[in-house]
C-alpha cells in the first residue's frame, strides 16, 4: 500500500489551519481569536423552542427537503432581499452552509470542469472543488488605496475559459470583511450571463454588515435568478453555529440537483433545531439588529486595539473578522507569526495566506475574530501590546 491511502486530490486537506491554531491556543492558554464562532448564545425564545421540540419528540428524521415551516420561513426571509422562491421546490434545508456548498459542487460540476473562486477563500471551498474532481481557478481580490479588498471584474472575465462551469461567490466576504458593491456584483452577473455560468453564492454573513452597507444577493440581479444558488445558514445570524442548520435556494432544477447529492451525504439533520430556526427567522429581527450593533462596536474595539498594538488594520464592512497587516511590527510572514503568537503574546489568530493559491500576495495579513465577549477582546489586546 502507498504511504497514505487517501486519494491524491484530498491530500492537501488532511488538516485545517483552525485545528492547528486552536490546538496551539489550548496548549498555551492563548486567547483564541482565530476561529469564527461566538461565545454567547442566540435568542432565548429560539433556544426554548429547540428544547421544547426535543421534549415533544421531534427527534426522528425530518422531511428530506426540511420541515415545511422552516422552508416557508426561509422563503419569506429571502423575499425581503427581493428573491422569490417556492418553499416546496426551490428551498432545501442542509446540514449547514458547508454541506450546501459541497452538495452544490458535487451535483453540478463534472471532473475536468473549472470552478472560479475569489481568493482569499473559505477553506472548505477548495476541498469541495477537489471532491468534485474539478479544477480550482482563483481570482484575487484587489487591495484598493482605501485598504478595502474589491472585486476585479476584468480579472474574473480573463479567468473564464471554455471549461469554466461555475463561480463561487462569498459576500459578505470571509476573511477580508468586504461587502461586494452593486457595481461589483453587476460585473460578476454580466460575466456569468455572458458565459452561461452557474453562480454558487455563500451569503452566511448577510445580516452582519456595518456602516450603512447593504447586502445585495447576486441572485436578485437581472439574468441571475435562473443560474444562481443562494446559500445561507442560521449559525452566524443567531449565534448557533453548532446546530448546523443551513439552506440552499434557487430554481427548482438546480435545487433538485443539489438534493440528489445531499440526500446521500447526510440525508437529513437537526430535527429539533429546525422549528427553532423557523421561529428565529420569523420573530427575531430585533435580536439580529442588536447583534449587528454589538458586533459593529466589537469591530471598532478590536480594530482600535490592534492599531494601538502596532498593526496596520484594514477596514471591515461585514462578517466577524478584521484583517491586520503585520509588517509595521517588523514581521513579514503571517503564518510564521501565527505559529509563534500563542507563545509570544498568548493570542491565536489565523494567517490569511493559507486561504489562497497565491500566498505571497497575502503573506502580510492576519485575520482576527471579534465575535467574542468584550472582556475576551480586551484581554487579547492587552497581550498583543507585548509585540510593540
Amino acid at each position: 500500500m502507498s504511504e497514505t491511502p487517501l486519494v491524491p486530490r484530498l491530500r492537501p486537506f488532511t488538516s485545517t489551519i483552525f485545528a492547528e491554531m486552536t490546538a496551539l491556543a489550548v496548549r498555551t492558554g492563548a486567547v483564541n481569536l482565530g476561529q469564527g464562532f461566538p461565545d454567547t448564545d442566540g435568542p432565548e425564545a429560539m433556544l426554548e423552542r429547540a428544547q421544547r421540540a426535543i421534549g415533544e419528540g421531534v427527534n426522528q428524521y425530518p422531511p428530506g427537503p426540511g420541515m415545511p415551516e422552516l422552508r416557508a420561513a426561509i422563503a419569506a426571509r429571502r423575499a425581503r432581499f427581493g428573491q422569490e422562491f417556492d418553499p416546496d421546490t426551490e428551498v432545501l434545508v442542509t446540514v449547514g452552509a458547508t454541506e450546501a456548498i459541497a452538495a452544490s459542487l458535487l451535483s453540478l460540476v463534472e471532473p475536468g470542469d473549472e470552478v472560479t473562486v475569489f481568493e482569499p477563500y473559505y477553506d472548505s471551498y477548495a476541498a469541495s472543488v477537489a471532491m468534485a474532481g474539478a479544477t480550482r481557478v482563483t481570482v484575487s481580490l484587489a487591495e484598493q488605496e482605501s485598504g478595502r479588498f474589491g472585486v476585479d471584474v476584468d480579472a474574473l472575465r480573463a479567468a473564464v475559459t471554455p471549461r469554466t462551469r461555475a463561480v463561487l461567490v462569498n459576500s459578505p466576504h470571509n476573511p477580508t470583511g468586504t461587502v461586494f458593491t452593486r457595481d461589483e456584483l453587476a460585473g460578476i452577473a454580466a460575466v456569468c450571463a455572458e458565459h452561461d455560468l452557474i453562480a454558487i453564492c455563500d451569503e452566511v454573513y448577510e445580516d452582519l454588515v456595518f456602516d450603512g452597507h447593504a447586502h445585495l444577493p447576486l441572485g436578485a440581479f437581472p439574468g441571475m435568478a435562473e443560474r444562481t444558488l443562494t446559500i445561507s445558514s442560521a449559525g452566524k445570524s443567531y449565534n448557533c453555529t453548532g446546530w448546523k442548520i443551513g439552506w440552499v435556494c434557487g430554481p427548482a432544477p438546480l435545487v433538485g440537483a443539489v438534493r440528489a447529492a445531499k440526500q446521500f451525504m447526510t440525508f437529513v439533520g437537526g430535527a429539533p433545531f429546525q422549528p427553532a430556526v423557523a421561529h428565529a427567522l420569523s420573530h427575531e429581527d430585533a435580536w439580529v439588529a442588536a447583534l449587528r450593533e454589538s458586533l459593529s462596536d466589537k469591530r471598532e474595539r478590536l480594530s482600535a486595539g490592534l492599531a494601538d498594538a502596532g498593526f496596520a488594520v484594514r477596514r471591515t464592512e461585514g462578517t466577524y473578522f478584521v484583517c491586520a497587516d503585520v509588517r509595521p511590527l517588523g514581521f513579514t510572514d503571517g503564518l510564521q507569526l501565527c505559529r509563534e503568537l500563542p507563545e509570544k503574546a498568548g493570542v491565536a489568530g489565523v494567517p490569511v495566506q493559507v486561504f489562497t493559491d497565491n500566498p505571497d500576495r497575502w503573506r502580510h495579513l492576519v485575520r482576527f475574530a471579534f465575535c467574542k465577549k468584550d472582556e475576551v477582546i480586551d484581554e487579547a489586546l492587552a497581550r498583543l501590546r507585548k509585540l510593540r
